[in-house]
């Protein structure tokens, strides 16, 4: 696997922008630091642009669709068939991340990655919606009895992820999926990277009862037990993983070499930042993590990735709703740092330096912050 060439990622640790923007942000008119992570996140966001006047522009929403050979075995509530009536969906308009999509003004677009199915029986291979040319193969193999995907179809899925990402106008970059199975996916990546009991990693994915629940651990615990010499990240994101999360893997690390903001979704979208971590080390820095989904092995997940996710709102469904749902709390960051007023602007005496401390801890200590 050394045929793949991966970009480098600029180095954002920069101390004295990140106080530059924090100067900014204090000597707005409110409290010091009485924002929040309102306020990291507008020194995140300034860091990854290297600027002190962060904006969003122009951001995109890709989501990348496959579908997984593992489900034969019953790891999924659903039949692989919904993946490609899901993509068909999304093409009409009518998923979730059409609507929130629509809502925020931000253009969507559908990878396939890998469906099992060919959408010229559909007749919108052509659809302005969909990207059909990097389609590796129809769906991965059967991980229980042989890898997911061959090292040459790795490579090509995540160089596949890349070239997606290049042709993106924008500095903000959001990547959904669509894939039946691809939580028992993200389940096993997480075990393997991380070394946790599998039994910790895995969820009820998209509606498993209990019965079907402890057939998903069993396959599973089989799955890590038949590819258990498998080494590298790049050696188990092709032993174990889906082709729409080496996509998505690839698209996170040419989308951080070009400097763009990273809002991640949920528990997929955070097992192909975690692989793009693991093989690009320095991806996650450009990472904001949207929600903290009710999947157990998310908790796990973003414990690896030293993640704060902005919302619990007790969200599974993927597609890149949380990331959607979380998108104007980074409008936010920007404009105030943009647009709020300083106090010198604003004719508003300050505190000063020395004291502006003991003015918030005791702000905190009265719980007045609010009321002011």
């Amino acid at each position: 696997m050394d045929r793949l060439t991966l970009p480098t990622i600029p180095n954002i640790d920069n101390p004295e922008l990140a106080a530059k923007l924090q100067h900014l942000l204090d000597d707005k008119t409110k409290p010091p630091r009485s924002l929040g992570r309102l306020e990291s996140l507008a020194v995140q966001i300034g860091l990854i642009q290297g600027s002190t006047a962060p904006k969003i522009e122009s951001p995109h929403i890709r989501v990348f669709a496959a579908d997984h050979g593992l489900t034969k075995h019953g790891t999924s509530a659903f039949p692989s068939e919904v993946t490609a009536q899901m993509v068909l969906n999304f093409l009409n308009g009518g998923a979730a991340i059409n609507v929130l999509a629509r809502q925020h003004n931000i253009e969507l677009k559908v990878v396939d990655a890998g469906v099992a199915t060919d959408f010229a029986d559909f007749g919108v291979e052509k659809h302005p919606q969909l990207i059909t040319e990097y389609k590796v193969r129809l769906g991965s193999r059967d991980a229980l009895t042989e890898p997911a995907m061959s090292s040459e179809e790795c490579i090509q899925a995540l160089q596949a992820g890349m070239d997606v990402a290049k042709q993106l106008e924008g500095n903000l970059f959001i990547a959904g999926e669509m894939g039946i199975g691809n939580t028992s996916a993200a389940s096993l990546l997480l075990a393997k990277l991380e070394d946790v009991p599998i039994a910790e990693c895995i969820g009820r994915g998209t509606g498993l009862d209990d019965a079907g629940l402890q057939r998903k651990v069993e396959v599973l615990s089989q799955v890590l037990q038949r590819h258990e010499q498998v080494t590298t990240p790049l050696e188990i994101l092709a032993a174990l993983g889906g082709l729409e999360i080496a996509m998505m893997a690839g698209a996170f690390i040419q989308a951080a070499s070009d400097r763009r903001v990273l809002l991640v979704d949920g528990f997929i979208a955070s097992s192909a930042l975690l692989v793009a971590e693991r093989l690009v080390p320095g991806v996650a820095k450009f990472a904001v993590f949207a929600h903290h989904s009710v999947e157990p092995g998310h908790s796990k997940m973003l414990a690896a990735l030293d993640a704060e996710p902005l919302l619990g709102f007790n969200l599974r469904l993927g597609e890149g709703s949380g990331a959607a749902l979380a998108y104007p709390l980074l409008q936010s960051a920007c404009a105030i740092i943009n647009e709020m007023a300083s106090f010198s602007d604003a004719g508003i005496s300050n505190k000063s330096d020395s004291d502006s401390q003991d003015d918030l801890d005791q702000l905190d200590q009265a719980d007045t912050a609010d009321e002011r």
